[in-house]
């Protein structure tokens, strides 16, 4: 298909469309796909400008030295604690001093867990030390903790099957690892299925791709009328021995210990900063990421890579002296570990105005070399948005894929806005994530500046078309 893109001394002449039977008939708009795939043509041109300054130019390794200065000042940012809200401070700070428009601090109320000091040693068959990480509004052990004859399970259907034998021990659950969809449920139940047969805790082997004995960190849920244990994570290479000893009929003891407490929530913020639209300033695209993180490691990949991308975009298109049509918008949700707990309430505050969301987007797997952008939305939306990723072929991002949902953004695509994640390398992503080696190690400011091109030019580009994404 050929494009005709009309440039008169570098600048973009937008020629009228009004000729053509419409494909999208909704009673708004009256033009052929021909017509928008001509008009994302002539967004060209600006993909490459901000292209060259992300990848080439001024602004390159900006969103990396950025997040280095970040999370080597204030570390990790668990929900409820002193650092993340330093974090939200700085960069309340931080935006307005870029130049950035109306920004502001959103009051939302999140939860409040502490990990405390915790251990877990095999006593028999050996005496072997543990690395262990407690799991998110865990409760703790008692003073002297908890100690037991084991139970290894591959599955809950396992557990089912031997219940009888899991009441009074420690349930150590080894789960294989296909996906990470699959395996964390393990994570996020494991506790409350144990409890159902009678166990007195029970330790998961972490959800990762990759371990080096790393312990991976995360939120676990309760059930109400099920009595409440503590849980934690173990390596990968803990739970295999486990499971092999187990099966040699070897007797397994543990001792556990955790300090876990749970606290009243605690006030926090969503961090806000805008582009004002020229024309539709009403209409919003959405852009974020998340500041809060576990509290191990640095939080640099999950998600302060994502957080930082998406600030970039705003600044990257700033720079050029861009303005869409619609407003971009800006937020850096807090408490997205504890399950989108910000980002709910977000919601909850701005539904009221659901019509006027364009696109939401979230980056929150990772800000290595991209693969292209995942999506959820109509077929006729996700033509458009192929269209749009036509414009990256200089950086080769141009794949569209589907499953565009993300913990935070979740609450608008379930209520039918289009929305896209950012896909990369989930392999490494997984590797490291709710880990200790979740920091500036991990990420590639390279890697970093092709993300927030990608960023950049999709919300600005889909902010500045005439129309929004059309709904199912």
């Amino acid at each position: 298909m050929k494009f005709h893109v009309f440039v008169f001394v570098g600048v973009v002449h937008f020629l009228p469309l009004n000729s053509g039977k419409a494909v999208y008939g909704n009673g708004i708009s009256q033009r052929t796909f021909q017509e928008i795939k001509e008009e994302i043509a002539r967004y060209g041109d600006v993909a490459k400008a901000i292209i060259n300054l992300a990848v080439y130019g001024k602004a390159r390794n900006r969103s990396y030295e950025r997040l280095a200065l970040l999370v080597d000042t204030v570390g990790p940012r668990l929900s409820g604690s002193k650092s993340l809200e330093k974090a939200i401070q700085i960069m309340h700070q931080n935006l307005q001093e870029d130049g950035l428009e109306n920004v502001h601090l959103e009051p939302v109320k999140i939860p409040h867990w502490e990990r405390g000091e915790e251990s877990a040693v095999m006593l028999e068959p050996r005496i072997h030390k543990m690395a262990v990480l407690g799991l998110g509004s865990s409760i703790g052990t008692p003073p002297e903790g908890i100690t037991a004859e084991v139970l290894v399970v591959t599955s809950f259907d396992e557990l089912q099957r031997r219940a009888p034998e899991a009441r009074g021990k420690i349930v150590v659950y080894n789960q294989p690892y296909t996906n990470y969809s699959r395996a964390v449920q393990y994570r996020i139940q494991g506790a409350v299925e144990a409890a159902k047969v009678g166990a007195l805790a029970s330790l998961i082997r972490s959800v990762a791709s990759f371990s080096i004995y790393s312990p991976h960190t995360g939120i676990q849920e309760y059930q109400d009328g099920v009595p409440k244990i503590p849980t934690a994570c173990i390596t990968v290479e803990d739970a295999e021995m486990m499971s092999r000893m187990a099966s040699r009929g070897s007797r397994i003891v543990i001792q556990l210990k955790m300090g876990a407490k749970n606290y009243p929530d605690a006030d926090s913020f969503n961090t806000v900063a805008e582009i004002i639209g020229s024309k539709y300033p009403e209409q919003v695209v959405l852009v974020s990421g998340h500041l809060d993180s576990w509290d191990v490691g640095q939080g640099a990949m999950d998600d302060g890579g994502g957080a930082f991308i998406s600030w970039e975009a705003l600044s990257l298109i700033k720079d050029l002296g861009l303005r869409p049509k619609r407003t971009l918008r800006l937020v850096l949700w807090t408490a997205e570990e504890q399950g989108g707990i910000g980002a709910l309430q977000y919601y909850q505050l701005h539904k009221a105005n659901i019509s006027n969301y364009s696109l939401v987007m979230e980056s929150d797997l990772g800000t290595f070399l991209p693969s292209g952008l995942q999506f959820t939305g109509s077929d006729k939306a996700r033509a458009i948005v192929e269209e749009v990723m036509c414009l990256l072929e200089p950086i080769n991002v141009t794949q569209v894929f589907r499953a565009g949902e993300g913990t935070d953004i979740n609450f608008w695509i379930q209520a039918g806005v289009p929305g896209a994640s950012l896909l990369d390398d989930l392999y490494k992503y997984f590797s490291f994530h709710h880990s200790h080696g979740d920091t500036m190690t991990v990420m590639d400011p390279k890697q970093m500046n092709v993300a927030a091109a990608v960023w950049a030019v999709v919300s600005y580009v889909i902010a500045d078309m005439e129309e929004m994404l059309p709904r199912s």
